[in-house]
């Protein structure tokens, strides 16, 4: 049996700790053990530091202006500062640049001058002669170039060595030392989730209902201006005979709401928050038009948590869901439902299930769970808004909702598909169109029946007074749904 996703599940760790339940809400709702008020555990800690060694920052570095220490502070540092080289001093003067002369050969005659080696000057003057300007020029410049070169390389060497040092500190500071973009919401083009949650959030409400016996919190839609909202019976019977129901609002105005009607059958319900004015009211949608597959967007406020929303898929339709016997309904309730992907939770209860023009197509209402926790494992149920539409203006005007019933009991056969009619109401709609016991429905106008909960749910999504064709196994017949007693 699926289970309610409103949070009159006592939550452990929640805002509903030790909250009693009614015997209808033991037999609606599964326990939910498990979730915590936040549904988070707190961080701790943070990184490891590395390990570094500290060494005296170089005289001359930019200081706090480039995210380090002043001169004369220490840095943490992964590797030792470049070293650089000082440039070679000039040549002494008589110093030779190249292998010293041989000596002078005899001259061949006393006339002739001596034959000196090309390797420099006469003998006898082994110095060198001053420096000429061209050589004093040359050398200045190769003086300049050098200092020049020890500028640069102390500009890189920084470079490398702040590097180094953020390195040291547990990493590249890479992109850590970029400006943050500026921010500009027209930078990024709005996804159609985003447009849709903008569209439809301001008619989104939260519910906090606290009954003589048990308190939750559900949500709801806004109908109207002046405060008329749709959400499900299960949400505020608690609150029907003496209880409270707090309306809070997304701009986080609140108000008290009271209950204008409610049907179990269809567990649908219409209260009015008061002293309401200026509203904005959701558009509806038509779910008859839906398909498998089609993305959709929930509202909520799943465990409390307001203006919740996920997105999904349209699952599948026409999914027969019992979820058990509401408080005043004659008959367990069976929803012909949407089933969607999108996450729903204790708390989603009564609200929006909205297609991507921001239109609502159903009401949350049920989840399948596969243990005691309640939480969410993708199938979700809504009531369609087709269904919804037509109980909700009843309710609003009579208080009350009528229900279509066919007049019939059936079974289910395992050996074959369809509902086996069990026993005909004398007199009811199923008589007066030819159905006898024993006959086996196979489709309810364009639904397949499969088993005697389809017949049910397909039955209860229909009004009294409509004319359906019913395929029997061996015939087809026209029946005229009649309304079932009050």
């Amino acid at each position: 049996m699926a289970n309610h996703p409103s949070d009159h599940d006592a939550v452990a760790g929640g805002p509903d700790d030790g909250a009693q339940r009614s015997p209808g809400e033991q037999a609606h709702h599964a326990a939910q053990p498990g979730w915590g008020a936040q549904g988070r555990a707190p961080y701790g800690g943070g990184p490891p530091a590395a390990a570094t060694a500290e060494i005296p920052t170089p005289a001359g570095w930019p200081g706090r202006a480039s995210g380090l220490p002043e001169h004369g502070a220490t840095t943490a540092w992964s590797g030792g500062w470049p070293t650089y080289g000082a440039p070679a001093a000039p040549p002494v003067q008589g110093s030779w640049y190249g292998p010293r002369p041989t000596e002078p050969q005899a001259p061949a005659h006393p006339y002739h001058p001596p034959q000196i080696p090309p390797y420099g000057p006469p003998p006898g003057s082994y110095y060198p002669e001053p420096r000429s300007r061209t050589g004093s020029s040359r050398r200045g410049t190769l003086i300049a170039l050098t200092l020049v070169a020890m500028l640069l390389s102390g500009v890189i060497g920084g470079v490398v060595g702040h590097s180094l040092a953020g390195s040291g500190r547990g990493g590249s500071i890479g992109v850590l030392g970029l400006p943050l973009p500026s921010i500009d919401t027209a930078s990024a083009p709005t996804t159609p989730v985003e447009a849709v949650a903008a569209r439809v959030l301001p008619s989104v409400v939260q519910l906090r209902v606290d009954g003589p016996t048990a308190s939750g919190e559900g949500s709801a839609m806004v109908l109207s201006a002046d405060g008329l909202l749709l959400t499900n019976n299960h949400v505020v019977e608690q609150a029907a005979e003496s209880g409270t129901v707090t309306a809070v609002f997304q701009d986080g105005a609140t108000a008290t709401a009271a209950i204008v009607g409610r049907d179990p059958s269809s567990d649908l319900a219409v209260i009015r928050a008061q002293n309401m004015t200026g509203l904005v009211p959701v558009e509806l949608g038509n779910s008859d038009s839906l398909r498998v597959g089609q993305q959709v967007v929930a509202f909520g406020a799943p465990l409390g948590l307001g203006g919740t929303v996920t997105t999904g898929i349209i699952s599948a339709v026409d999914r027969a869901v019992n979820v058990g016997e509401e408080t005043g309904a004659n008959t367990p309730t069976v929803l012909n439902a949407l089933q969607t992907d999108a996450a729903i939770n204790p708390g989603n209860s009564g609200g929006p299930l909205v297609d991507m023009d921001g239109r609502v197509v159903g009401i949350n209402s049920a989840i399948a769970t596969t243990g005691a926790q309640g939480g969410s494992i993708g199938v979700g149920f809504s009531i369609p808004i087709n269904q919804a539409r037509r109980v909700a203006e009843e309710l609003e005007r009579t208080g009350r909702a009528s229900r279509a019933v066919l007049g019939v009991t059936v079974i289910d056969d395992p050996r074959q598909a369809g509902a086996v009619i069990k026993g005909v109401t004398p007199g009811g709609a199923a008589e007066q169109a030819g159905i006898r016991e024993g006959d086996i429905v196979l489709r309810f106008g364009d639904q397949r029946i499969s088993t005697g909960t389809d017949l049910q749910a397909a039955v209860g999504s229909r009004a009294p007074g409509e004319v359906i064709e019913v395929q029997l196994a061996d015939r087809t017949v026209q029946a005229t749904l009649t309304a079932a007693p009050n």
